[in-house]
């Protein structure tokens, strides 16, 4: 059953609450610390986009196609819409041959409000490009091309490259993938539902691949793990916590973000994965869970602590800019 992350407060007095679930698992699949279910099942979202890139990685793409680091954080990205986003995306699309208008994650505003402002102030209109989740899209596309694929109907959960999709997570969560259901995400694909557990498990095989038993995988695993770690803005955005505690932490710790409140860290010393699911979906209470489960753990240092508080105050301010109330963590 969730348990309570997150009083928001007002005048002293306790006004909205955030439940939510936590686990974290270490390498070996041993539980290290859990609040509310650790077993509970949940779709993973764009969490999962780490494993999905995988077998793109194993099967060569990056030398075939001479795709560069920074391009493959933006496989595994939720990114923010921003130019450096748009401009990988046309780059990985252009190396691997395949025009922008295949793209078919639907057209999106970009997460960033700079971006999105850009836009609307040269009467452009979003495109798929601008969509959070078209970095996952263009490593679809790519493998399509990778593999000799058709790109046809590539999003349909019957389409070869989903189905080797699901295989590779279900291996990489330790699932078998008969139990992975599926269910469709934002962004047209299948998205997959499995126990919070699973997801941890899989992050703590990304955080530290040498104890993760990944065989003859490990070398592409790692290239993705550094690659999230030596690009955190293209993998989130500016301004985004996902980036900020990974360039504070200087890489030791990676995050990655989901639709409806899923949120995935990764302690890559000490090789522990980290997942948290906010019950009713709000990305409001991403932030200060994300810092709480940190200091719960120890997993980063005060200044760090400091550092991350200093960037996402727990404080509610009204539209004059005072202060009227405060998030408080209760786990």
């Amino acid at each position: 059953m969730s348990e309570v992350l997150l009083h928001y407060t007002r005048a002293g007095k306790v006004e909205s609450i955030h439940r939510g679930d936590i686990v974290a698992v270490d390498t070996k699949g041993k539980i290290v610390d859990v609040v509310g279910d650790a077993h509970k099942d949940m779709f993973w979202r764009s969490a999962a986009k780490p494993f999905q890139a995988l077998p793109f990685v194993y099967e060569g793409g990056l030398e075939k196609f001479n795709i560069t680091e920074a391009e493959l954080a933006l496989l595994v990205s939720s990114h923010s819409g921003e130019p450096v986003h748009v401009n990988l995306v046309k780059s990985i699309l252009e190396k691997v041959h395949v025009e922008l208008n295949v793209l078919d994650c639907g057209s999106a505003r970009p997460m960033s409000s700079k971006a999105a402002k850009i836009l609307a102030e040269n009467k452009e209109k979003p495109q798929a490009v601008h969509n959070a989740c078209s970095g996952k899209h263009s490593g679809m596309l790519a493998l399509c091309q990778m593999l000799g694929i058709p790109v046809e109907g590539y999003t349909k959960p019957d389409h070869q490259v989903q189905k080797i999709m699901h295989q590779s997570v279900a291996e990489c969560a330790k699932i078998s993938p008969e139990k992975l259901e599926i269910g469709i995400d934002g962004c047209g694909v299948p998205v997959f539902y499995l126990p919070l557990y699973n997801m941890s498990l899989a992050y703590a095989r990304l955080a530290k691949p040498s104890d993760g038993d990944w065989r003859e995988k490990e070398a592409a695993v790692t290239k993705i793990r550094n690659a999230m770690i030596a690009h955190p803005l293209v993998v989130s955005g500016t301004g985004r916590i996902d980036e900020a505690v990974s360039a504070i932490t200087k890489g030791r710790i990676i995050a990655k973000i989901g639709a409806e409140a899923v949120y995935c860290l990764a302690s890559t010393t000490d090789g522990i994965g980290i997942t948290f699911k906010i019950e009713d979906g709000s990305y409001r209470a991403i932030n200060p869970v994300v810092i709480g489960t940190l200091k719960r753990m120890d997993l980063i240092s005060k200044s760090e602590y400091d550092q991350l508080i200093e960037k996402y105050p727990p404080i509610l301010k009204n539209h004059r800019g005072d202060i009227i109330g405060t998030i408080e963590t209760m786990f």
